[in-house]
């Protein structure tokens, strides 16, 4: 049996919109709110949220609507299960359901204050910092601005017609793994808008908020066996259903235009410069996952506790953390960084949780510059090694194959999917190291020419080509031993 809602969901108004309902935000941002509610004064009770999809999803709006807006959430390890009923969610909308007009005229409402994203790195149309303006979604926007497709688009749809209505401030806040996510979707949303109209740019710029966040949850992708998990638990199926781990961690910049939901209350932190936690997040967590999910996969561990029972990862993983990563860490002395680590190594090892190493590799030409670029340029800058993050690089060069070394499919999900492909089916060897390393879109041309650079993602890379991805760590490992 799940909890029961503490809170008056008939209270609730829509003063809250998301856009971009996926797991995570089932599991995070509406379970922070949740939390919120139930702890907060009688006063604040009205934190309603509306949830909305652009493209596919309508299904699961249909039957969230069907179930009156309420969802499940089961926070699992390898302790046990704890469900919750969470109820913050008063309305939907889509496109394909609602017209194309329903969420600009949303975000242009009088009672709305706050919009949050989910939409994924590739949803801010982004490249070095700001807008790609041959984005084809954001051409097409362009062409025909009062009915957009893209995230980009309708944000500012909907903040010119706010405009034109006189209704004033709200705040944006971005919950993707970007560093000073703030900064960037003002840079996509304002530089949108001045394509548009200089004018509407400079209202936005004026008057509507950027803050940044970092958040981080291990919430992994449904499957069909953890529908059946969950119903167990439930006695009914839950299409909008997650199970995700137990820990939950936000930190939010107090930096908001407008009004501002507790968020304190249900576990969110306020901070003045979110760019240690991002830092803190991006390299400890997320890159030592696209290390566990790259090199794991390529040796055949399927899921992210398949990699930490295997004592190679478990200590590799270690060690990048520790060795490579916390270094190049700014000052955060709220961290403490070994206990941090432990904690990651811990959440890694929960066995409930089945996070499959072919989703933390999506989208990885995305992933790699925040997490690794920057702490690569700061080891180099100092001669100090990083042989792990640069068999991670090589990894993702090897994945892009297609196969592990035991022949077994790798999925390859990702933006530049036809390139990678067409670099997998021309290029061997030195050929494919260069190739890789000249998408500009992943490793900028600082750091793709540095000598040094070339040398130790070519030495990985050789490395498992000769060794496979599980001896070539092992040799690392033992020449750290020996050192």
């Amino acid at each position: 049996m799940s909890d029961t809602i503490s809170y008056d969901r008939g209270a609730l108004r829509p003063r809250w919109l998301h856009l971009g309902f996926g797991a995570f935000a089932r599991a995070h941002i509406l379970m922070v709110l949740h939390r919120s509610l139930a702890a907060a004064p009688a006063a604040e009770l009205d934190w309603g949220v509306t949830v909305a999809r652009l493209n596919s999803g309508r299904a699961e709006l249909d039957a969230l609507e069907e179930e009156g807006c309420l969802y499940h959430v089961a926070e699992t390890d390898d302790a046990g299960v704890k469900l919750h009923a969470v109820g913050p969610v008063i309305g939907t909308l889509h496109p394909a359901r609602d017209g194309i007009d329903a969420i600009p005229a949303h975000i242009a409402g009088p009672e709305l204050e706050l919009v949050t994203l989910t939409i994924t790195e590739k949803g801010y149309c982004l490249a070095d910092g700001g807008l790609r303006r041959d984005d084809p979604a954001l051409q097409a926007d362009l062409a025909n601005p009062t009915e957009p497709r893209s995230a980009i688009g309708v944000l500012v749809e909907g903040l010119a017609r706010r405009k034109a209505a006189g209704h004033g401030a709200l705040t944006i806040l971005s919950c993707d793994n970007l560093m000073e996510n703030g900064h960037l979707t003002r840079a996509a949303v304002t530089g949108f808008a001045r394509l548009r109209d200089p004018e509407l740019a400079a209202w936005i710029e004026a008057t509507i908020g950027f803050p940044s966040s970092m958040v981080d949850r291990i919430v992994p992708a449904m499957t069909e066996a953890d529908h059946d998990r969950l119903a167990a638990h439930l006695g009914h199926r839950d299409p909008n259903g997650i199970v995700c781990e137990p820990f939950l961690q936000w930190a939010i910049e107090d930096d908001f235009a407008a009004a501002r939901p507790p968020l304190d209350l249900g576990g969110a932190q306020w901070v003045k410069d979110i760019q240690p936690w991002e830092a803190l997040k991006l390299r400890m967590l997320n890159g030592s996952h696209s290390f566990l999910a790259l090199l794991g996969g390529i040796a055949g561990h399927r899921t992210i506790d398949a990699c930490m029972a295997d004592p190679v990862f478990a200590q590799a993983v270690e060690r990048l953390m520790l060795d490579e990563a916390a270094p190049t860490l700014p000052p955060l002395p709220e961290a403490d960084i070994p206990a941090y680590s432990r904690q990651l190594l811990a959440r890694f090892s929960n066995s409930e949780l089945k996070h499959r190493t072919a989703q933390i590799a999506t989208d990885t030409s995305q992933k790699l510059p925040q997490r690794f670029v920057t702490s690569v340029n700061w080891h180099i800058d100092r001669a100090s090694p990083w042989p792990l993050s640069a068999l991670t690089i090589a990894g993702w060069m090897r994945w892009i194959d297609g196969v592990d070394e035991a022949g077994n499919e790798l999925p390859i999900n990702d933006p530049l999917a036809d390139s990678l492909a067409s670099i997998a089916a021309t290029t061997q060897g030195s050929d494919r190291i260069e190739a890789v390393l000249g998408l500009r879109e992943v490793f900028p041309e600082a750091l793709a020419t540095r000598p040094e650079f070339i040398a130790g993602v070519s030495a990985a890379y050789e490395a498992i080509g000769a060794f496979g991805a599980r001896e070539a760590i092992a040799r690392v490992l033992e020449k750290e031993t020996t050192r």
